[in-house]
């Protein structure tokens, strides 16, 4: 029996002692052991590391044995052999890009968009940034049917809606549509735009500005017809390759979609941000 014991001492010493460790590269996401503190890996300095979460702060973390957890595993971080300072790297959106990268299960919440182009677009530039958070877009097929798709998706607390509305400016049809929409656990917001194609800045796609389309003309089919675009996917293909990252976007847009990601990623975790932006 002590001999059986004393086995079992040895093995646990073994296992402290087998903590991984990892190379701190840049963009490593970690969490510190002890704050719970979780951010992407800037540089280390000073004996520490210095981590950003997705709101842009920066905090310094003392660098010690099964200091951080890297997916829940506790590992020790270390300088990368003959490497330099660890460089910042973006993604399209502009946030700390992951490296390593693993689909995350898709929360419960979700963010809406009217249609397949702007959730073409939100993968474009946010695409990086949902799958580290688990979000999901979903195209809505326009705002018609918003009151109907809420009350048959069910939301809760841990259970959020964003959505994304083109042309939401005063008076207009998508305005007096989401005024309607009182839940507490669905923030709606949206850009003065009439489709998501001019969301994007025309030098980006080549243009002065973008044309008039008159009244009663299916907006992409006057545009299309205006710049000698052919058919409206056509005209699509161009828009969207054309945009590199959120600074091809007019600063509506991309304030309107970061706050969307904010809002259903923290779901669960206090109480739900009312109205409408």
């Amino acid at each position: 029996m002590r001999s059986h014991s004393y086995d079992d001492v040895l093995s646990g010493h073994r296992r402290r002692r087998q903590v991984r460790e990892v190379p701190a590269e840049p963009g490593l996401v970690v969490e510190d052991a002890a704050s719970g503190f979780c951010g992407a890996l800037i540089r280390l300095e000073h004996g520490g590391a210095v981590l950003e979460d997705r709101y842009g702060n920066h905090r310094l973390f003392p660098l010690g044995p099964a200091a951080f957890l890297l997916e829940g595993e506790p590992v020790t971080l270390v300088a990368p052999r003959g490497a330099g300072p660890p460089r910042r790297t973006r993604s399209a959106s502009g946030s700390v890009a992951v490296s390593r990268l693993r689909a995350r299960v898709a929360r419960d919440s979700r963010i809406w968009v009217e249609g397949k182009h702007d959730a073409e677009l939100l993968e474009l530039v946010w695409g990086h940034d949902l799958r580290v958070e688990g979000v999901v877009v979903e195209p809505l097929e326009g705002v018609d049917v918003l009151a109907e798709r809420i009350e048959s998706f069910g939301t809760g607390p841990a259970r959020r809606l964003g959505v994304l509305v083109d042309h939401l400016v005063p008076g207009s049809k998508e305005s007096r549509l989401v005024d309607a929409v009182t839940d507490d656990h669905v923030l709606i917001t949206g850009h003065p735009y009439v489709d998501v194609w001019q969301a994007v800045k025309p030098a980006a796609v080549g243009i002065a500005a973008w044309p008039e389309v008159p009244k009663g003309v299916p907006w992409k089919e006057g545009v299309c017809a205006a710049l000698g675009w052919g058919e409206p996917y056509e005209g699509w293909q161009r828009v969207l390759g054309g945009v590199r990252d959120f600074r091809d976007l007019e600063s509506p847009v991309v304030g309107a979609v970061e706050r969307l990601i904010d809002f259903v990623t923290a779901g669960g975790d206090g109480p739900a941000e009312q109205g409408h932006a």
